[in-house]
């Protein structure tokens, strides 16, 4: 496990100081799921909150979206005190809803999504946040990139800081330079309290159709990951007609 965690502890320092993810001061709400993502986000930022020579404050947060049901919460309340932090939970129908008829024919992904996204944005003021952690790791920026472009039509992807409401609130993404595949190892080797995903539309979404695609990419030749995520950093704009014609 030695390597491995040095890897990934390597690659978010990388992230924070590059892209100035934490500061002085700092009260950073992070944003639990039950996955592997945000627990190993939340392991690794508690390792950092030790060791940086600032002070900054983390706060837990997890919303339960309505199909994990309270066993899930007992589990992270009780992972939560035991890292000795101030964390705040809370039971919601957001999945009920968003797979309900009530929906009226959107897409559950989006309302889950838009929900939970809106919800903390409103604890923030709450609990007194001006940070956002989100487990997005590097596989996810690839895979909404292609994502966008094949669905929206533009070219776009999660970024590793996004300011909100003219920078009262802003969003990191501590992992945005970590494969998803050491997640999921590290998460194991560390026995983290990850839940599986009962979402019933885990395997439906245009999502899941993206990385089946790039997981096929990927068998080909080992490189193309690699590729792919250095493009995502390493943008040749002049080289975009996109540019060209905004230009003119």
């Amino acid at each position: 496990m030695g390597y491995l965690k040095k890897d990934v502890n390597r690659k978010i320092g990388k992230a924070i100081h590059r892209y100035k993810l934490i500061e002085k001061g700092d009260s950073i709400m992070i944003g639990v799921s039950g996955g592997a993502d945000s627990l190993v986000m939340l392991y690794f930022l508690c390792e950092w909150q030790k060791k940086t020579p600032f002070s900054f404050d983390i706060v837990p947060v997890f919303l339960e979206m309505g199909y994990n049901g309270k066993s899930l919460i007992y589990k992270l309340r009780g992972y939560f005190e035991s890292l000795n932090l101030p964390f705040y939970i809370e039971d919601t129908d957001f999945a009920r809803y968003a797979h309900s008829n009530a929906n009226r024919g959107k897409s559950p992904c989006f309302i889950c999504s838009w929900k939970r996204r809106k919800r903390l944005f409103q604890l923030t003021q709450v609990l007194g946040c001006n940070k956002i952690a989100l487990g997005h790791n590097l596989d996810d920026l690839i895979e909404t990139f292609f994502l966008n472009m094949c669905y929206s039509g533009e070219m776009s992807t999660m970024l590793p800081r996004q300011e909100m409401f003219k920078g009262v609130l802003t969003i990191i993404r501590p992992l945005c330079l970590v494969e998803k595949e050491k997640i999921n190892k590290l998460a194991l080797r560390l026995r983290l309290p990850v839940c599986p995903n009962l979402c019933p539309s885990a395997s439906k979404s245009h999502r899941s159709t993206i990385r089946e695609l790039l997981k096929n990419l990927y068998a080909q030749n080992k490189k193309i990951k690699g590729n792919m995520a250095k493009a995502l950093f390493n943008m040749r704009p002049e080289y975009l007609p996109g540019i060209l014609r905004l230009a003119g």
